[in-house]
């Protein structure tokens, strides 16, 4: 089998067709026709190697710019080949930091707290909220390591460890909006995927350890009633509210995420929840002991136990299949079939491999796959049927290769 270079002379009316006519986008005009310009001058040889349409969207540009080599011909050029001279590329640096600037810590987080000051509403919400929880877990520290108060000290820090996922959020919210670069091509949009993710794994393991707790109790029957940590649970409970009152448009289990804007709020969002139920879990099993209720921490606890577990178990079943680059859920896996028949199904399709499709972040699909086309068939049109196809069913970027045989 060997690698041919489709021509690029102009395309002329054929008297018979030899497939199904190319279909309209879902995403543009209904009644106008897919159009077989790839935005790739017909003399520019890198169409040899990538067949790709551009359906890049406006948040995701390509570092690479589209230039064109007027020094090599056109045709007879093998895959091996690498001497296609091309301009040397300037990348913009992440996190807002300029080309002539050094990456260090402290840069990085001034050019951080930069975006938060410029940033939208939700991240300065969440600034906000992460100061009022650094500020009540130092007291709450203090009060304890004086008092003697071990469960004072290790509230504490639970709030310490939240405070700082919280951080990694707002870290996520503001680094996603730095442009691509020469390391990271397609941008830092994942960050905010990364970043629901730890959340969602804070939130099961929160889960297991309340258990944990309570299955303790349960054995060791240590219901005790103690005062000073109400008071901490009901401080907290009230800081947490806030909280939800901040991301209350994300107050839900189970949301479709558009962007990956989205799942960050939500995790952010479902964070703050858990960490009220939890209190309220508390409160709860307080006010049953007073009224003589044997086993009401055991009771509580795992109520809450269960509860955040199921808050946290979609988002990080979302999360973790975007991480690990499945196929996407809102198209069935039937789709992808049909596609495939509709392809091998052409005169000059022999047939289809290597079909990869996976999510790069919530709302942006990536494709890849290769065909076999008989040798001389024009595969220009073929390529504009197959664009079409998955064009149609949400695929923003993709990469089809012809191989002739």
């Amino acid at each position: 089998m060997e690698d041919r270079i489709a021509s690029y002379e102009p395309l002329v009316a054929e008297t018979t067709p030899k497939f199904p006519p190319p279909r309209s986008s879902s995403f543009g005009d209904p009644h106008q026709q897919w159009n077989a310009d790839y935005g790739i001058a017909t003399g520019d040889r890198r169409f040899a190697f990538s067949r790709q349409q551009s359906f890049r969207q406006s948040d995701l540009p390509s570092p690479f710019p589209m230039q064109r080599s007027q020094t090599l011909r056109p045709h007879q050029l093998g895959r091996s080949d690498s001497s296609i001279s091309m301009p040397p590329l300037e990348y913009g640096k992440g996190f807002g930091l300029k080309s002539s600037e050094k990456v260090t810590a402290a840069g990085v987080m001034l050019s951080v707290v930069r975006a938060i000051r410029s940033g939208n509403r939700p991240m300065k919400r969440l600034a906000l909220m992460i100061s009022l929880n650094v500020a009540y877990s130092t007291a709450e520290l203090l009060i304890g390591i004086f008092t003697g108060r071990v469960g004072l000290v290790s509230d504490a820090f639970h709030l310490t460890f939240g405070c700082g996922l919280l951080t990694f959020s707002l870290f996520a919210m503001a680094a996603s909006r730095g442009k691509p670069d020469e390391i990271y091509t397609y941008g830092y949009k994942r960050l905010e995927v990364l970043s629901a993710f730890t959340n969602a794994l804070f939130l099961l393991f929160m889960s297991f350890s309340l258990a944990v707790e309570a299955l303790h109790a349960f054995i060791q029957d240590e219901s005790e009633h103690k005062h000073y940590l109400i008071v901490s649970a009901v401080t907290n409970l009230l800081v947490n509210l806030l909280g939800v009152w901040f991301f209350r448009s994300y107050a839900r289990i189970n949301i479709v995420y558009r962007k990956a804007e989205d799942m960050n709020y939500h995790s952010v969002c479902l964070h703050v929840l858990a960490d009220s139920i939890r209190s309220a879990g508390l409160i709860l099993a307080s006010w049953f002991l007073t009224l003589g209720v044997e086993n009401a921490e055991v009771l509580c606890l795992g109520l809450v136990s269960v509860a955040i577990f199921m808050v946290a178990l979609p988002l990080f079943k979302a999360a973790g299949s975007i991480l690990l680059q499945m196929a996407p859920a809102n198209v069935p896996s039937s789709a992808f079939s049909k596609c495939c028949r509709q392809i091998t199904s052409l005169e000059d399709v022999s047939g289809v491999s290597q079909a990869r499709f996976w999510e790069l972040i919530p709302g942006y699909t990536i494709g890849s796959l290769s065909i076999q086309v008989r040798k001389g068939a024009d595969d220009r049109q073929i390529l504009q049927y197959v664009h079409g196809l998955y064009h149609d069913l949400g695929i923003q970027d993709l990469a089809v290769q012809t191989e002739h045989l």
